[in-house]
């Protein structure tokens, strides 16, 4: 089956699976947001660093930015708490209580203060006796009152890990949650670990079940400021993708971890690439920098317009990679709605820009097509770009090149209608 027979084939399954999705209305496109844990950590010495330790202001600082730097209007509207932000211990009533040292106000109060900014607050649990930084768990007897706490607090996403739980609390745990999140009554989107812990391949995983139960869920190992990590994931992803992919769809996603662009470990090219690979794969866009420090060529990358339509894409199929060369040379495809496509070529070469020839006759789109083609970096648009014609991408060592693909009006499905001032135009039917 080619690229497009298969594109069709998956939207009707992703239609049949909206009745069997997650029953709380949420995540139907990937969330995006700001998430704590890749670039803070488990920082909690606020005497030593009070700008970068896990604690109120940091929230507070990044809710500022993502309301007045443009972000919150982009769609990036989640501000993530992760691991660390609880007391050591449970208070006398046995509720999850924040550190009052870092968090003198409590949760309640910065959750009122990110929706007052228009954005939402996300929170960190962990199904088991201890969170992975050793703080309190949510044993499976804690469930419902945990969720009934996060409600109350005015949470808006929880993600809860898996440190410290078997496999039975698991299987047990990760379904009582989302039964206890939607019996609250607040909409919460729930962002499951449970995957990653279990190999996140069947027979351990059923993802059928798994898209009942959560709207976005860890497959893999914890992403790192590294390119070699960005690579991991995506050969993972890439060679397991025929079981990932249909998993994938509007309310449940495959989460492949935070974008770390901006940090440390990414050149231009390969930030470039990370955010072009995730938003193929239909992934979360979850970033994980300063946003106060960051630096205005990631801010860039972060901000593309038209990179964020194509993730947000209503249709909400996951891409493929379509094409391995033995030169390194590797490409992915994403079906969009609307027949339209987004392709990206990337290159693992590290020797210099390579010159890429195919055509989209080889990547297996219809025959006697034709097509407007932007570049979603450059914004360089090819018109009447037919499916045999050849063609040439120059792509840079650990770069990509990202092409939006519009379908355009073919001769023999064009009708006559009258137009502006007794003309006519084409209207495709």
């Amino acid at each position: 089956m080619g690229a497009w027979g298969l594109a069709l084939a998956l939207a009707w399954a992703l239609l049949l699976a909206r009745g069997r999705a997650l029953e709380n209305g949420l995540a139907w496109t990937p969330p995006m947001g700001w998430l704590a844990w890749e670039r803070f950590r488990c920082n909690v010495d606020c005497e030593a660093d009070p700008q970068n330790c896990i604690s109120e202001k940091l929230f507070f600082d990044m809710a500022d930015r993502l309301a007045e730097d443009g972000w919150r209007e982009l769609g990036y509207k989640y501000i993530n708490i992760d691991d660390c932000w609880s007391a050591k211990q449970r208070d006398a009533s046995g509720q999850l209580v924040p550190d009052p040292k870092r968090f003198p106000r409590g949760i309640k109060a910065l959750a009122d203060y990110v929706h007052s900014r228009g954005l939402k607050l996300g929170i960190y649990g962990d199904l088991g006796t201890l969170t992975c930084g050793g703080y309190p768990g949510t044993t499976v007897d804690r469930v419902e009152q945990d969720a009934q706490t996060f409600a109350q607090w005015g949470v808006d996403m929880l993600k809860l890990d898996g440190c410290y739980s078997s496999d039975k609390e698991q299987a047990e745990g990760y379904p009582k949650m989302a039964k206890a999140l939607n019996a609250t009554g607040r909409p919460i989107v729930y962002s499951c670990s449970w995957p990653a812990y279990q190999g996140g391949l069947p027979p351990k995983v059923n993802y059928t079940l798994l898209a009942e139960i959560c709207n976005l869920w860890r497959n893999y190992g914890d992403i790192e400021d590294s390119w070699d990590s960005v690579l991991s994931i995506v050969d993972w992803f890439s060679a397991h993708q025929d079981v990932l992919q249909p998993a994938a769809g509007p309310g449940h996603w495959n989460d492949p971890d935070m974008l770390i662009i901006g940090n440390f470990g990414l050149s231009y090219e390969q930030s470039r690439s990370q955010m072009a690979l995730w938003t193929v794969m239909a992934a979360p866009l979850l970033m994980s920098t300063d946003l106060r420090t960051i630096s205005p060529s990631a801010k860039e990358i972060l901000q593309n317009r038209l990179m964020i339509q194509i993730n947000q894409d209503p249709l909400g199929i996951q891409g493929r990679r379509i094409v391995q060369e033995k030169f390194h040379i590797e490409v992915f495809l994403r079906p969009l709605s609307q027949a339209a496509s987004a392709l990206v070529f990337f290159s693992r070469r590290t020797d210099m820009p390579f010159r890429y020839t195919t055509s989209l006759a080889k990547l297996d789109f219809p025959d006697h097509a034709m097509y407007e083609v932007q570049d979603v970096y450059s914004g360089k648009i090819i018109s009447s770009l037919k499916t045999g014609d050849n063609f040439t991408v120059v792509i840079n060592p650990s770069g990509v090149v990202m092409w939006y693909l519009y379908p355009m009006a073919q001769p023999w499905r064009l009708v006559k209608q009258q137009g502006p001032e007794g003309g006519v135009r084409p209207v495709i039917l």
